[in-house]
């Protein structure tokens, strides 16, 4: 596994830190999540979706988010990109302001978008 980028994003009050990682299987992702958990003890919510080739697997988990605004529109992003062996994993601070359903599904797509610039 390898971490290929890492950005910051801060909409309304929120922190959001988005990490583009490089891997093979579904136990290096589980590795370094258990590392993040460490890392963002105090975070809200961490988010990620994968896509791997083989064997094909593609996973979105939302962490607590309203379904379907966090780790799909991660995904979303992954395929339209056609990335393979590939994790975005969105680690958020919540700020105070609720952004909504639309808002969220906004900016975790903005933010695993701009880790492939």
């Amino acid at each position: 596994m390898k971490l290929k980028n890492e950005i910051e994003i801060i909409e309304k009050k929120s922190k959001f830190y988005g990490y583009l990682l490089e891997c093979k299987t579904e136990q290096e992702i589980k590795e370094y999540l258990t590392e993040l958990h460490k890392q963002h003890k105090k975070a809200t919510h961490i988010c990620w979706a994968c896509r791997l080739r083989e064997p094909f697997c593609e996973k979105a988990v939302d962490d607590g988010e309203p379904s379907g605004t966090a780790g799909r529109p991660i995904l979303s992003v992954l395929q339209k990109k056609d990335e393979k062996d590939v994790c975005v994993v969105v680690v958020r601070y919540f700020g105070g302001i609720k952004l909504g359903a639309g808002g969220l599904i906004r900016i975790y797509a903005k933010v695993t978008a701009e880790l492939f610039k």
